[in-house]
């Protein structure tokens, strides 16, 4: 088994959304996740080489198997497009063979995805409020979007409501699962036309995501527009993540980079 280490969609040196690439691994479903449990970053992809030499790709966030996350795809590309390697590339997902698009550029890669057909929820109107454990108006009414794993997409007043937010993680949580929905996206318009975001899918708020490349291409999809968001002031991990859209498909891109931490064995 091969490991790499990197940090996704940071702005500064060495900071970044942290994922572990898992090359050359042949356990099951059980041992993989136990091997995300004990890894201590937020999410682990392993890269499946199919005989006839396709490439599949397997997440997990420590807590659960995931259908898609995009800064782990993002570290994906930078261990499979290395040197010498094509600038693009296709790949599918394990979970539910979804294809995805990979690109190089010259800053960063770009993880090329169609948008999905999100669950029909009934949303109520005091659901906002109660899984965010504070009673507010929105600025606009919630949706749900997917381009791969589906987001509750929750749009608050301003920056300062949006980083003083302390959701109910274990209602978040329970209402996902009974509606295969991955979490909750708080986010807010900045002046500048970018956008803020938080997302909401761990039970432990020190596990609170400084990047969420899929709830951000979920968003743009939304909106119908490129956009670039802010993610990670609350956890200190200051983090940009870019959307275009081209084509009828949304790509999600950002910096990636090697990282000298520790993985546990």
């Amino acid at each position: 088994m091969t490991t790499h280490l990197l940090t996704c969609f940071g702005l500064a040196s060495g900071g970044g959304n942290p994922a572990l690439v898992i090359e050359h691994n042949h356990d099951d479903e059980a041992q993989r996740q136990l091997i995300a449990q004990a890894s201590g970053v937020s999410a682990c992809v392993f890269i499946d080489r199919q005989a006839d030499g396709a490439v599949v790709l397997d997440y997990f966030y420590p807590h659960t198997r995931s259908p898609l996350c995009l800064h782990a795809t993002l570290a994906a590309s930078y261990v499979l497009m290395t040197e010498g390697a094509p600038d693009s590339l296709h790949v599918t997902t394990a979970m539910h063979g979804q294809p995805l698009q990979l690109r190089r550029r010259a800053h960063g890669f770009l993880v090329g995805v169609a948008p999905q057909t999100p669950p029909a929820v009934a949303l109520e109107s005091y659901l906002p409020s109660e899984l965010l454990a504070e009673q507010l108006t929105l600025a606009s009414p919630p949706v749900i979007a997917s381009v791969g794993s589906s987001k509750l997409l929750l749009e608050v007043a301003d920056r300062t409501t949006l980083r003083a937010l302390r959701p109910n993680l274990e209602l978040i949580a329970d209402w996902g699962r009974l509606h295969a929905i991955n979490g909750c996206y708080a986010y807010c318009r900045l002046e500048d036309g970018q956008y803020e975001g938080r997302n909401f899918n761990h039970l432990d708020p020190a596990r609170e995501d400084c990047a969420t490349g899929v709830a951000a291409g979920a968003l743009a999809w939304h909106l119908q527009q490129s956009l670039s968001v802010q993610q990670g002031h609350v956890t200190q991990q200051p983090c940009l993540i870019e959307v275009q859209l081209q084509n009828g498909l949304v790509w999600v891109g950002g910096m990636v980079q090697t990282s000298t931490a520790i993985v546990p064995d």
